[in-house]
């Protein structure tokens, strides 16, 4: 409420000051999102001077760090595929992922964290490369490969002298895709069935063993290194598990099944590394490559359309020393190498894409809202889809901009009212923006698929 103070509310002010305990590292506090403070209004009165009140007034300080980093510090990826975005630390009611959701509550969370794409292939081809899966040498195809000449941000780690170590639990992990460049250790788990259609394994505790074993050899650990372990059990197929909550018999409720199985190994790891001598200077961030979907908008699973629930995914930060809160912002997996690369310390030389998002997650700066780009590429099996999240509105281009929705998000995250025809003014602009933002982004065209879905009979 604006207006002068009366003099009952001065006395007040003057006993809350005098009581009041000195502030966090940082100004902030457990889980309370960074809000940009509003400038005061024109009309507002001055509060009276100092020598008014014959007070001392502390001014708030300007942005500085909110702890530092340990020296040498390790880095541990984890990213889940197939995760959605509606986990128990979101608000959703299941208990799920219960080590996660603890993990999550210590850590630097972004609320609106968004995938590059929506499914693994071209999301996290995009990750690795700090860019636009559009922008990228790729052959074309759906479970797409990236051949040597395309520089992955590990390569740039492991010329620094860091250590780099993955365990994939999927066949198309396989090396000749090109994800495995820049790492020293690329393991697969072994035995796996491949069918193209369809995800039939069950890899979490392999998986979890292995990311142990490795994370026990000394000449892994003895020097600063990035590991990445990308879980896969949520991923097709939902399989029940003994372990587990029997949620019931639906897709959702099988596929929480599978949630809560890869937390139970997710959980194992975080035990093991907890008892490690490097583990009071390990960051551990987690996402996922994509959401997943159970025919919202008459899409099953992910991939095709760039709808919230396949790309809206969880994005947190468990940084060591640095205090927990949550970001509310938009923020995109392009920013994730350049985040990385600092850091461990490692230049950012050329210049990737995104941003480091180092200096707001240590709350040297205050995060400021910026646009997203969603990028899903023509390939093989799907046509181009591109999505442009703004503030509270969302626009989605279909095909070569043939047609586009808009979305508020705000009101309506399922985006299930598309405002394209009532609010013109908003989507004239929306479109405005986009057209600017997209001509911006590199188009590469595909090497090696001669038939690409969707494509112009004149291109």
């Amino acid at each position: 409420m604006h207006g002068p103070l009366t003099h009952l509310g001065w006395l007040l002010l003057v006993l809350g000051c005098s009581r009041q305990s000195p502030p966090s590292p940082g100004g902030l506090t457990e889980n309370v999102a960074s809000v940009a403070t509003p400038a005061a209004s024109a009309a507002t009165p001055a509060a009276p001077s100092q020598e008014t009140l014959g007070l001392l007034v502390a001014t708030p300080p300007p942005p500085r760090p909110v702890s530092k980093l340990p020296e040498n510090l390790n880095v541990l990826l984890l990213t889940i595929d197939s995760l959605r975005h509606d986990m128990p630390w979101s608000g959703y009611s299941r208990p799920i992922a219960p080590r996660l959701t603890e993990l999550e509550k210590r850590s630097v969370s972004y609320t609106r964290g968004y995938a590059l794409s929506s499914y693994t292939s071209m999301s996290v081809g995009g990750f690795l490369a700090g860019e636009y899966p559009s922008s990228l040498k790729r052959d074309g195809f759906f479970f797409g490969t990236y051949p040597k000449e395309v520089l992955m941000f590990p390569e740039r780690l492991q010329a620094a002298g860091i250590r780099t170590l993955s365990v994939q639990g999927h066949g198309y992990f396989k090396p000749g895709t090109g994800l495995s460049q820049g790492f020293d250790v690329w393991k697969i788990v072994p035995g796996l069935t491949w069918n193209a259609q369809t995800d039939e394994n069950v890899t979490g505790p392999k998986m979890e063993a292995m990311a142990e074993e490795l994370l026990s050899d000394p000449n892994n650990t003895g020097r600063p290194f990035f590991a990445w372990f990308h879980f896969l059990d949520p991923h097709d197929q939902y399989m029940p598990h003994k372990e587990c909550t029997n949620w019931g018999k639906k897709a959702r409720d099988l596929y929480d099944g599978e949630v809560e199985f890869t937390d139970l190994q997710i959980g194992k790891l975080l035990d093991f590394i907890e008892k490690q001598p490097w583990a009071s200077r390990t960051a551990i961030i987690v996402s996922a490559d994509h959401g997943e979907s159970f025919g919202e908008h008459g899409v099953y699973r992910h991939g095709f359309e760039v709808y919230e629930n396949l790309v809206h995914v969880p994005w947190f930060f468990f940084l060591p020393g640095v205090p927990p809160r949550r970001i509310d912002v938009p923020r995109s997996h392009l920013d994730l190498a350049p985040t990385i690369l600092e850091l461990m310390g490692v230049k950012n030389d050329p210049p990737l894409r995104g941003a480091s998002l180092v200096p707001e997650l240590l709350g040297q700066v205050q995060p400021m809202e910026h646009d997203i780009i969603v990028d899903l590429p023509r390939t093989s099996d799907n046509d181009r889809r591109r999505a442009l999240i703004s503030g509270k509105y969302k626009l989605i281009a279909f095909g070569d901009d043939a047609y586009y929705h808009l979305y508020n998000l705000e009101v309506d995250p399922e985006e299930k009212n598309n405002l394209i025809k009532t609010e013109k003014e908003t989507a004239a602009a929306m479109i405005q923006k986009y057209k600017a933002v997209s001509d911006q982004i590199r188009e590469v065209k595909p090497y090696a698929c001669e038939k690409l879905k969707g494509t112009p009979a004149n291109p």
